[in-house]
This record gives structure tokens, C-alpha cells and sequence, in this order.
């Protein structure tokens, strides 16, 4: 399977596919474009405070700007961790055994208590849910967010895991050429907007990337 190219990149002959050396150039891109979003706030902020200290208020939004938008990100880059969707109570259940299979045992419980499961792969430690994964790269420095969903709305919950998992074990370069890249930044900024339920796999997941 290691072999294996996913069909899907047939669909997507535009990108450029995904490897380590790409992965770095997208972490700084997004390092740019996140101080070249909150720099102009800074500047706008402490020039006011130079020109007009009762402009402190208005200074005080700006600097609040800055904060938000690399907040937004990291939100939207946590959106591909949060259950989506209906929750199928009828057939997730059989669906959840399926996914079971797949998974080693600590795997299997990780995902009994968060809906999250933890896989490593050739670029780092992923961390899959519903709508896409977040990859961990080596020591932990840094996420990538990757958003991506099984077509079939109908599907219970961990059978849109494991068609993404089992994509993820075919083909991971071409998984993550698929996938839009949603975020990429610090590891803390990403888990404040995590929903609470799935820290735990996050916290796992971090502490395996830093110790590799």
C-alpha cells in the first residue's frame, strides 16, 4: 500500500505535491503572512499612542487586530479536528468496530475518548478526524492543517475517519497534495481552539512529534 497512488490526484493535476522540503516552505509562507496581517495593526496601535496618548482606546483595537487574526487561523486550522456532520447513532456504533480493526490498541482507546486518531507517518504524527488531519512534524514546532472530507455525508463518524485514515496509509504524500492546507503555525496558538474533548489526542500527539 506504501506504494500506492491515491486516484484522487488525477482530479488535482495543478498542485505541486507534498513533501518535507514543501512543507517547510509552506510553514514560512505562513509565518510571513501572518506578521504581514499583524505587523500594520502593531505599527497603526503604537503610532496612534505617539501621535495622541487619548487615542489609547483606539490604539488598543488595533493591537486587539493583531491578536485576532492569527487566532482566526489557528481556528480555522482546529475546524479540521471538530466532529462534523450527523452523529448516526444507529450505525456508528458497527461503524467504530470497523475503525477499531484498523487501529493498535492504544490508537483504539485514544479514539474510544476523543474521536481523534493518532497515526504516524513519513512526514510526522497525524492526527485525524472527521473533516481532515493535523500533522505533527518531528520535535513539535510546528502543525499542519489539512482539510478533507469522505464525499458520502451519510457516512457515521469513524467510517469518515477510517476512509481517511486508510487514504492517509496509501498514499501520504498524496493525501496531503489532496488536501487544502488550512494552517500551519505554533502548536500551542492551534490547541486554545481545540474543542476540549479532543486535547487529550492533541496533547498525545504533541508529545510524540517532540519525542521523535
Amino acid at each position: 500500500m506504501a506504494s500506492a497512488t491515491l486516484p484522487e490526484l488525477a482530479a488535482v493535476p495543478w498542485r505541486t505535491p507534498i513533501d518535507a522540503a514543501r512543507l517547510r516552505r509552506w510553514g514560512r509562507v505562513w509565518t510571513l503572512w501572518t506578521v504581514g496581517w499583524t505587523i500594520p495593526f502593531i505599527a497603526a496601535g503604537v503610532a496612534l499612542l505617539w501621535l495622541q496618548p487619548l487615542a489609547a482606546p483606539v490604539a488598543a483595537a488595533s493591537f486587539a487586530h493583531a491578536w485576532l487574526v492569527p487566532e482566526l487561523h489557528a481556528f480555522r486550522g482546529a475546524s479540521v479536528l471538530r466532529r462534523k456532520g450527523e452523529r448516526h447513532e444507529l450505525t456508528e456504533p458497527v461503524a467504530q468496530g470497523f475503525l477499531g480493526d484498523l487501529l493498535a490498541h492504544d490508537a483504539r482507546e485514544l479514539h474510544r475518548q476523543t474521536g481523534l486518531v493518532l497515526h504516524r507517518g513519513r512526514l510526522g504524527y497525524w492526527l485525524v478526524g472527521e473533516a481532515g488531519g493535523v500533522l505533527f512534524r518531528a520535535g513539535g514546532h510546528r502543525v499542519h492543517c489539512f482539510c478533507v472530507w469522505a464525499t458520502d455525508k451519510t457516512l457515521p463518524p469513524s467510517d469518515r475517519i477510517a476512509h481517511l485514515l486508510l487514504a492517509l496509509r496509501t498514499d501520504e504524500l498524496g493525501f496531503a497534495t489532496i488536501a487544502n492546507h488550512a494552517f500551519s503555525g505554533a502548536p500551542w496558538r492551534m490547541r486554545r481552539r481545540m474543542a476540549k474533548d479532543g486535547r487529550p489526542a492533541y496533547d498525545a500527539a504533541l508529545a510524540a512529534a517532540r519525542s521523535a
